[in-house]
């Protein structure tokens, strides 16, 4: 190395004709010629394929300086720089040129030094990529010392980086003379550690601008690398974990960002308590020494045939004294290396932090030859904890790689499980919500529908998707008296459990005023108090969440079967769709009022008279409502999807609902179909009764000669005694015109009219009161009665079941 770094400089002394006439020892010991050999020989004999003039032969006429190709006297050409310095006599004459010759390549002794002592791999190489010079940290990084590499080409030498794209770009820079930069990772040779090199890449030109090598540079920056490479992942992580308020979902998510980039094999097993949404057992309910029952919720491997698809979590225990159990039971996390012996028999952990104490926390790492039984390399195992509060545990793997985890890696796994614990207690927080709200909800919906002939009826109610809260539509099916049905459907605007408990209160009072007989304008009309009254008292006094019911809506709608009359009002919700059975759709001429809660403005009642058969078709707006197309293209799916045709409404609810709602759904929908039927006019008796007290004779005989005809012979007596009653206050109490109407439905109904406004109601009779007993015996003797006031008076009714 002395040798080629005092490699001497040549000096020849030229006369005016180009005869060499003077040769220093530094000639010889360059180019092999002696002085006897070369003094009064043309100096063009020592060119390779020069013309013969001198100086301008030399490129340096009006360069003093130039590279030439000379001969050496073994025959080899060598690549020199030559300056030539004139000589001039006292005259002025030329007396010549004195020329001196240095290698191409080659600098001062002490650059030699410093680019040899430089601690970043130097290196240059021709056009054709052979080995011209390489410093001793390149040495190093190849494994190969400088006689080995000197004049071998790259590609040959390290067969394994040919057509790799650091020895391709060398290439180009070569051809095109432009520089580059370039960060090449990979696997030095005996080693078993990826090392991340950033290199430089640049042309060394002659002076006439020729590219006659390439030079680059390198540093190991395998540690600001990784760094990054970690920064990526977590990135990653935090993008791509918490995406669902699903349990399951964002421990697949957890288990699937890392893999390949930071180990290979995830696994996420979580206690049974968190998939269910309810409170996660405390931490410090756990013992090293006790057996922990968990769930796997999700596993991802970087080998496709040991992914785990997301699925059903799938019982798992870790027992006393095992990592895992003592990971939860501490809190801390573990790292476990399957380290290999070094030479000499130490524990060979690898370059960096990974084999640094310092920067390891407590009892890590652990050196485990049993995870090498398993095909692992190492394992971090991580306590999945958020709020205080144990939710499971993560374990991940690295298999058949040899880089080991190191101090970062074991800061990385802790970042992401500790992002993902907040995300897993989110979704667990959400479900139990969630599932509250719908317990709630199912609750408050009618758990069957009642039994009546006015119409067949089949519903369906939809939550929205998980990735939403429970909202609050909601329907009823509310017998009435005289055979009637109310259909209902309302929607609260809003999610979770306060549209839940809203929609309960609205339901409720929907049925209260059902029970008043009112029609449906002014059901809705104090439906429209009653909400802007709870809504004053629910007013929060702090920062507390409004609990009111702003912004409801509700259809309420009567059929009866007698006259098949079917009357209408809505508050703010969308019209029922009617179909007469031929298949035609019939318009409803009525528009919606304002939503519940505005106060202050009418609602109006709309009647029609249906065909018996018709298919009434009351929702909610989650089902037609739909960001790709307007309601009115909606609503003309939804009449393609109704086979008025279909004999069975429950199928055709759930062929309504696949047709019509998307499968990730972001708002609830409720469907309510109901096909009409009309009483058989052999069901209904009417007689029109004279305001005289010796009518009730005749209304007597006439009921039970009625109950008789229908077959109903055990109710005869009842009915007699009710319709005495019921005639005879009227009569008394009440205005004409009278009518008498007794009608056969699931049970049978007496009904007595009166032109009068007044209420009657029970009360309790002394001794000697010679009143007041009447209504108390009909309510004794029937089912259930009732008043309903009408625009002309009010209808006195009571109802027998029928055995």
């Amino acid at each position: 190395m002395a040798a080629k770094q005092d490699a001497p400089t040549a000096a020849a002394v030229v006369d005016p004709d180009g005869m060499v006439s003077g040769w220093s020892e530094g000639g010889r010991l360059l180019l092999g010629w002696s002085a006897e050999e070369t003094v009064g020989r043309p100096v063009t004999d020592l060119l390779v394929g020069r013309p013969t003039d001198f100086p301008e032969n030399l490129g340096i006429g009006s360069d003093p300086t130039g590279v030439v190709p000379l001969r050496h006297r073994d025959g080899s050409t060598v690549d020199a720089v030559l300056t030539a310095h004139p000589l001039r006599g006292a005259d002025g004459r030329s007396l010549g040129h004195v020329v001196t010759v240095q290698q191409w390549g080659r600098r001062p002794v002490i650059a030699d030094r410093a680019f040899e002592q430089c601690p970043f791999a130097l290196g240059v190489y021709d056009p054709e990529l052979r080995f011209l010079w390489v410093n001793a940290s390149a040495c190093r990084v190849m494994a190969h010392s400088e006689e080995q590499v000197l004049g071998e080409k790259y590609r040959e030498l390290f067969p394994e980086l040919d057509d790799m794209a650091y020895t391709d770009r060398l290439s180009e820079v070569a051809r095109t003379g432009e520089p580059a930069r370039l960060i090449t990772v990979f696997r030095p040779l005996g080693s078993n550690y990826a090392n991340a090199w950033a290199t430089s890449m640049w042309p060394v030109r002659d002076a006439e601008g020729k590219v006659r090598a390439v030079a680059n540079w390198g540093f190991d920056m395998s540690a600001e690398y990784w760094a990054r490479q970690r920064l990526l992942i977590l990135n990653k992580a935090s993008g791509g974990i918490g995406l669902t308020l699903d349990v399951m979902g964002t421990a697949q998510e957890l288990a699937t960002t890392p893999v390949p980039g930071f180990a290979d094999l995830v696994t996420v097993d979580l206690f049974d308590e968190v998939l269910r949404g309810e409170e996660p057992t405390s931490a410090s309910a756990f013992t090293p020494g006790e057996t922990i029952a968990l769930s796997r919720a999700a596993q991802h491997s970087a080998k496709e045939d040991t992914d785990r698809a997301p699925g059903p979590a799938t019982p798992v225990s870790h027992t006393p004294g095992s990592v895992a159990a003592r990971c939860m039971a501490t809190g801390r996390s573990t790292v476990e290396l399957a380290a290999q012996p070094g030479q000499g028999g130490e524990w060979a952990f690898g370059p960096g932090l990974a084999a640094d104490p310092a920067h390891w926390p407590p009892g890590n790492p652990l050196i485990e030859g049993a995870i090498a039984a398993d095909g692992l390399t190492g394992r971090i195992t991580v306590p999945l904890r958020a709020r205080g509060a144990l939710l499971g545990v993560v374990a991940f793997s690295r298999l058949d790689r040899p880089e080991a985890f190191t101090a970062d890696d074991l800061i990385l796994a802790e970042e992401m499980t500790a992002k993902a614990a907040v995300a897993i207690d989110n979704a667990r927080r959400y479900s139990r919500e969630r599932t509250t709200a719908l317990t709630l909800q199912r609750s408050l919906l009618p758990q069957r529908l009642p039994n009546q002939e006015a119409v067949e009826v089949a519903s369906r109610y939809l939550p929205a998707g998980t990735g939403a809260e429970v909202g609050g539509d909601w329907f009823d099916v509310v017998p009435l008296s005289g055979a009637r049905v109310a259909l209902v459907v309302g929607d609260v605007v809003g999610h979770g459990l306060h549209a839940s408990a809203a929609m309960g209160r609205l339901r409720t009072a929907v049925r209260t005023l059902a029970d008043v007989d009112l029609p449906p304008d002014e059901l809705l009309t104090h439906l429209d108090d009653l909400v802007l009254h709870l809504a004053g008292d629910l007013q929060p006094a702090g920062h507390f969440e409004p609990t009111g019911e702003s912004g409801a809506t509700c259809l309420y709608t009567v059929y009866d079967p007698v006259s098949r009359r079917f009357t209408l009002a809505s508050a703010g919700h969308p019209l029922p769709l009617i179909i007469s059975p031929d298949g035609t759709r019939t318009p409803v001429p009525a528009h919606p009022g304002p939503p519940l809660g505005i106060g202050g403005l009418p609602f109006e009642a709309t009647e029609l008279e249906l065909p018996e058969g018709s298919l009434l078709v009351l929702y909610t707006d989650g089902l037609v409502e739909s960001r790709e197309r307007d309601v009115d293209q909606r609503i003309a799916e939804l009449l393609r999807a109704l086979n008025h045709s279909a004999t069975s409404l429950e199928a055709l609810c759930d062929t309504v609902m696949d047709a019509m709602l998307p499968e990730h759904r972001t708002d609830d929908a409720a469907l309510l179909l109901a096909r009409t039927h009309a009483l058989d006019p052999h069901h209904v008796a009417d007689l029109v009764v004279e305001p005289d007290p010796a009518q009730v004779p005749r209304a007597r005989k006439f009921a039970v000669d009625q109950v008789d005809a229908w077959g109903l012979e055990e109710a005869s007596f009842v009915t007699e005694l009710v319709v005495s009653e019921l005639v005879t206050n009227a009569i008394r109490y009440g205005e004409p015109p009278i009518r008498l109407r007794l009608i056969r439905d699931t049970s049978l109904i007496c009904e007595v009219f009166d032109g009068s406004n007044t209420a009657p109601h029970l009360r309790r009779a002394r001794d000697f009161d010679e009143g007041g007993r009447g209504l108390l015996l009909v309510a004794q003797l029937t089912q259930e009665w009732g008043t309903r006031h009408t625009t002309n008076g009010k209808t006195i009714w009571c109802a027998q079941a029928l055995p």
